[in-house]
């Protein structure tokens, strides 16, 4: 019984040009002989095994690059020669049954590697195969890495190719010596060097002084001016040395013989061997060419059943993909309720395209390549495959177009069952279409009966009719566009398309007149069903496209409720984590404040409220005191209350030492920041630069440093008396040389760049501004500020900084090759 029909089905679905596109990827001939072994399979775990080893190999050409692709050599043909005793493997052959023996090694050693094999349905066919060491070490005793017999395969032969080397020294000599005698009597060219001619090492002699030397001619030149003689001195060497050589052969050959008789009890397991090798070419070409056409593994079952995804063409993907063109995918299902499908729609619309494409596919799958659609799709395996398309009508068989088709509607009814894939275009065609119509309806009614599968394109109305009334059959339509009017080349299941024959004559030029009588004479109720199918097919465009609006709006809502419960537990989360880190963070400030107010009143009291030391301890309670509002405003308002808990304790502690009132109030008044004006003269602290007031903000004040004018946080100025400004300024006028060399060493060690990243914005204010500062003081006249891309908030706010500084020419985005808006270049004003 046939399973496939006709027998030319693979030329017809363009299987034939996938074997020669896959024989164009093999690495040699057993490979290229595997591809034109392909055959249909129904077995489904023979379908599932090629399956899974060609899925296994395209992940090995994508993922690994050690996969051994050298030296695929067919050894086979010079291997089934030599199982006759007397044979033997030339050299040429020997290395090229090396050099292929390698790569089963390899191969071999590839599968193999680790406990578990990662490609198991590969390495499974490695099982039974061994790799002879014997026989690639026998062949590296004989061969040197160039392919020839060494001088010592065996003893006579090194000693025959001794004798050789050694007469040919001779030899020579002897002819050098004889030559050199000719040029110096002159009937021998000073130019001239010795030559060989059959072998044999000769002189090149002018013609007319050719008997002025005893020997044999060999030869003459083209022109016959030069002749070429053999000393008569070195005959009897050369034909030692020809006897020799002799020898020597017969030496090789029984070398050779005795090597082939060794390796011929394995002849068996070696072509075994190439046979492996043969098949991984081959389904590594398969591999090749599935991951060039898109082609993937489905979901497969053992039942028939198509459930194709974005399903392509393989040879028309190719071409429109060398023509810079998108090809239009498929979606197609036949299933137990829905076996045929029938498919209607306007000339080159794609119903032909489509057909094959279905057919090609499943075709492919059961001869173990991956087809041209997404990995979920699911395919089941068919029995049998049967196609009726293109015109086989036949002279010599008295066969007409319509006959033929008829024939093999004759084929299919009695072959075809429900594990049957029947491929129909244009059914019904070719005869008078009423009597066409209503045998192909009968034919498809028989169809559906016998539960058989099927694609079927036509342009009957009976057809799609009866396609809409009955259980099994769904009717289809290749969109066409008829603004454009133009087709879509896409399918949509479950409606009859329209062959738009008047628009498209329309579009043609047709006259007018011509269609409004040709539209009178088809009848207004065929023109009425084609428009309301055209209706049809647009208000169902429509409400989908409303529905997929409203599914992906409902879908969007969904998403964003569910990241917004999710944000909210984490801001929960997080503030619970807040509240717990600042409960303990305000336990320890406590501690810190009592412990620090504490040690201070015991510093004053132990040195009887010394000036100087009342200073420094000044010094260290402001620092605490910065550091303690630092770490208040960053907790929330239970650390607040904690500090007036705090506060109101030590002034329940001032009330009870009233004895001390005098020291505290002068330690007041000292903790109490002064308030600075305009033209109050300053100091920066720990600094000897001193400056006068111009102008005093909230946080900062611009102070004039000699003519230099510069912002400055007010917490890093010090008041100081009219006599102490003086007094530095005629230092500065006289410097001293250790001055000098302080703000030499500074402005060695000062560093124009600055990274803020994850610094907060104040913080990186306060860094920013001391980098202008001392940029300024130092006279360096550019600075760079890194603050990365982010959302650009921390660049916006040093920018916003920077246009407020006076000292502050201009500022701009590094060069895009070393940072663009991440980095901002800083020009100041010196």
């Amino acid at each position: 019984m046939e399973y496939i029909y006709p027998k030319n089905f693979e030329e017809k679905v363009g299987f034939d040009r996938i074997r020669a596109l896959v024989s164009s990827r093999c690495l040699f001939s057993l490979g290229v002989k595997k591809v034109g072994e392909i055959s249909f399979y129904t077995d489904f775990e023979t379908i599932l095994r090629l399956i899974a080893e060609t899925d296994e190999m395209k992940t090995i050409c994508l993922m690994d690059d050690s996969f051994p692709v050298d030296n695929y050599i067919d050894s086979t043909p010079f291997l089934e020669r030599i199982q006759v005793v007397g044979t033997w493997l030339d050299e040429r052959e020997l290395f090229d049954l090396r050099k292929s023996l390698d790569s089963i090694k390899s191969l071999l050693s590839f599968f193999r590697r680790g406990d578990v094999p990662r490609y198991p349905n590969l390495t499974n066919l490695t099982k039974g195969l061994s790799y002879y060491p014997y026989v690639t070490d026998r062949i590296d005793s004989i061969l040197n890495k160039f392919g020839k017999i060494k001088d010592n395969a065996s003893p006579e032969l090194a000693r025959i190719r001794s004798e050789v080397s050694a007469k040919q020294a001779s030899v020579s000599k002897r002819i050098q010596s004889i030559l050199k005698q000719g040029q110096s009597e002159g009937f021998v060219e000073s130019d001239a060097t010795p030559a060989v001619r059959d072998g044999r090492i000769v002189i090149p002699v002018a013609a007319a002084n050719k008997r002025k030397i005893k020997g044999f001619v060999h030869d003459e030149s083209a022109s016959g001016k030069t002749v070429y003689i053999e000393p008569v001195e070195v005959v009897e060497l050369n034909n030692e040395i020809r006897e020799l050589e002799y020898a020597e052969r017969r030496e090789v050959i029984r070398i050779l013989v005795e090597f082939t008789d060794t390796i011929r009890p394995y002849l068996p397991e070696l072509i075994l061997a190439y046979d492996f090798l043969g098949t991984i070419d081959f389904i590594r070409a398969k591999a090749l060419f599935a991951i060039d056409v898109g082609g993937a593994k489905p979901i497969l079952t053992s039942k028939p059943h198509i459930f194709i995804r974005q399903a392509k063409h393989p040879l028309l993907f190719l071409t429109l993909k060398r023509e810079g063109k998108e090809i239009v995918p498929l979606d197609v299902e036949l299933n137990v309720n829905e076996r045929i499908l029938l498919i209607s729609g306007p000339n080159a619309g794609g119903k032909s395209v489509c057909l094959k494409t279905v057919g090609l596919l499943q075709y492919m799958l059961q001869c173990g390549f991956l087809p041209s659609l997404l990995e979920n799709s699911e395919i089941g395996v068919f029995d049998k495959i049967f196609i009726d398309i293109g015109d086989e009508q036949s002279i010599e068989n008295d066969l007409s177009t319509y006959s033929s088709h008829l024939l093999n509607m004759k084929h299919f009814l009695r072959n075809a069952d429900s594990k049957s894939l029947i491929l129909i275009d244009e059914f019904g065609a070719g005869t008078e279409p009423m009597v066409g119509g209503a045998i192909a309806e009968s034919i498809l009614q028989r169809f559906c009966e016998q539960g058989t599968f099927g694609i079927i394109t036509t342009h009957y109305t009976n057809l799609k009719h009866f396609a809409s009334g009955t259980h099994g059959i769904v009717n289809g339509a290749m969109l066409f566009d008829v603004s454009k009017i133009q087709p879509l080349f896409r399918l949509e299941v479950g409606k009859p398309g329209s062959s738009f024959a008047f628009e498209i004559a329309r579009k043609i030029g047709l006259p007018e007149d011509v269609l409004q009588s040709a539209s009178s004479k088809v009848g207004e109720d065929h023109v009425s069903f084609e428009k309301h199918l055209r209706e049809i097919s647009r208000d169902k465009r429509y409400w989908e496209k409303k529905r997929d609006n409203i599914r992906l709006t409902n879908r969007k809502v969904e998403e964003m409720e569910k990241k917004l419960e999710q944000e909210l537990l984490s801001i929960k989360e997080q503030r619970k984590e807040i509240l717990t880190k600042a409960k303990k963070e305000a336990g320890a400030l406590l501690l810190d404040t009592n412990r620090q107010i504490e040690n201070t009143i015991r510093v004053i009291k132990e040195t009887n409220a010394q000036k100087e030391k009342t200073k420094e301890v000044r010094i260290e309670l402001e620092d605490f005191k910065e550091d303690f509002e630092s770490k208040i405003n960053s907790n929330d308002e239970d650390i607040e209350k904690k500090i007036l808990q705090i506060k109101e304790k030590q002034k329940r502690r001032e009330e009870k030492n009233k004895e001390k009132g005098q020291i505290d109030n002068e330690i007041s008044e000292e903790l109490a920041p002064k308030s600075m004006e305009k033209g109050d003269k300053v100091k920066i602290k720990e600094q000897d630069i001193v400056g006068e007031i111009v102008e005093v903000g909230q946080k900062n004040a611009v102070v004039a440093f000699g003519n230099m004018m510069t912002s400055i946080d007010i917490d890093k100025l010090e008041l100081i008396s009219a006599n102490e400004y003086r007094k530095a300024n005629r230092e500065v006028s006289q410097p001293r040389t250790g001055a000098s060399v302080d703000t030499h060493k500074r402005r060695l060690n000062f560093k124009s760049n600055i990274d803020t990243r994850g610094f907060r914005a104040d913080e990186a204010i306060r860094a920013v501004q001391e980098l202008v500062d001392e940029a300024l003081m130092l006279g360096i006249g550019q600075v760079r500020i890194l603050h990365g891309k982010g959302n650009g908030i921390l660049r916006q706010l040093i920018r916003e900084y920077l246009a407020t500084h006076p000292g502050v020419k201009s500022f701009a985005d590094e060069h895009i090759e070393f940072g663009g808006t991440g980095i901002t270049n800083v020009t100041l004003d010196l």
